[in-house]
């Protein structure tokens, strides 16, 4: 990919994906003018030369504490400068102090921001599952797990709040231990119930995934976080402590297409199947996104399998166009809203169902 043509992918993504992130904006835009950066950029694979994956690789050196010109930028890293005429030098020392380490990044790296927040709209996704299919125990493969921290949605705190601005509480207690999600809940749709479905199995699925144990993989997950939001951090701190407590499996497949079935063999009778999937269609090649489609549906009619995706919508919706997304509050952007959809079997053939529109960190849900 020519040099300009990374330069115009840095400066679309600042524009348009860090409207609340002035630093990554910012960096953005300086990055784009850098040769170096865009020669970091080049190393990586086609399919995950995203301008995030070069912003998470930055921030990990920053939180490894090798770059403090960088890191006084970073208010996760204890930072409290503005953006301003030296960013532009800092991010230059940093790529020439820290190449080897960024170029290993990029290279073998991929973006896994396991966005916990957006347990907030697979909650109620999970109802939709138990109410379509009448199975209340569910096994849940979450595909490209990253650390299999949504694994453990049942163990957090949500907190939806409505128009009127009150709050309503699902999920554990807040004890100070939970990881704790709060979401606008949008529209007159009715809110989520307590959870009548249970989580009888809980396995993930991934090329790389994370050992929560390990200090190392465990900062990539933080460095994939956008550095201002400190709750993020901690929220995700905690779902990681939580992970250790829970009868979680988290698979390597370099083909995690073909490794759907074998897990679903080794299920017990009696559970639903159900697959999961947030913002991982977003990284596949045509050819392997029409190949997860097909296995999804065949297994969807030789072993019931279901199948939540939340996606941008030209990736999740598949048979209906996807419905008008919500009238957001101004302080929000439908830029990158995600449409959850559950395809499942009902009479003999595979149907798929609109379920609601959601911020992809979670901080909104509009239930359709």
């Amino acid at each position: 990919m020519p040099h300009d043509e990374l330069a115009e992918l840095l400066r679309r993504f600042g524009r348009e994906q860090c409207t609340q992130e002035p630093l990554y904006a910012a960096l953005c835009t300086v990055a784009a003018e850098d040769e170096r950066a865009l020669a970091l950029l080049a190393e990586a694979p086609r399919e995950q030369r995203k301008a995030n994956l070069l912003l998470a690789a930055l921030h990990e050196r920053v939180l490894a504490g090798a770059t403090p010109e960088l890191a006084a930028y970073y208010p996760s890293a204890g930072g409290e400068r503005a953006v301003d005429e030296g960013l532009a030098a800092a991010l230059r020392v940093g790529l020439a102090r820290e190449w080897p380490a960024l170029v290993e990044h990029l290279r073998h790296g991929a973006t896994q921001t396991n966005e916990v927040a957006r347990c907030a709209a697979i909650w109620p996704a999970l109802g939709a599952v138990e109410r379509a299919t009448g199975v209340r125990d569910l096994a849940l493969l979450d595909f490209g797990c990253s650390a299999g921290l949504n694994l453990g949605l049942d163990r957090c705190h949500l907190r939806y709040r409505t128009d009127d601005g009150a709050w309503h509480e699902r999920g554990a207690a807040r004890d100070g231990r939970a990881a704790e999600i709060e979401s606008l809940w949008l529209g007159a749709a009715p809110l989520p119930q307590e959870a009548e479905w249970r989580l009888a199995s809980r396995h993930g699925l991934d090329p790389a995934p994370v050992d929560v144990n390990d200090p190392a993989r465990l900062r990539w997950l933080q460095a994939c976080l956008w550095p201002h939001d400190a709750r993020r951090g901690e929220r995700l701190a905690r779902a990681a402590a939580q992970l250790r407590d829970l009868p979680v499996t988290l698979t390597q497949a370099d083909d995690c297409i073909a490794a759907i079935e074998p897990w679903l063999a080794s299920l017990p009778s009696g559970v639903q199947p159900v697959v999961l999937t947030s913002w991982v269609l977003y990284y596949f090649s045509e050819a392997d996104l029409a190949r997860l489609r097909a296995t999804a549906d065949r297994l969807a009619l030789s072993h019931g399998l279901a199948w939540i995706c939340g996606e941008l919508p030209a990736l999740s919706a598949r048979d209906v166009a996807p419905p008008p997304a919500p009238e957001l509050p101004t302080q929000e952007s439908a830029a990158s809203a995600t449409l959850w959809t559950l395809r499942h079997v009902a009479h003999g053939r595979v149907v798929e169902r609109h379920l609601a529109w959601s911020h992809p960190h979670g901080r909104w849900v509009y239930r359709l």
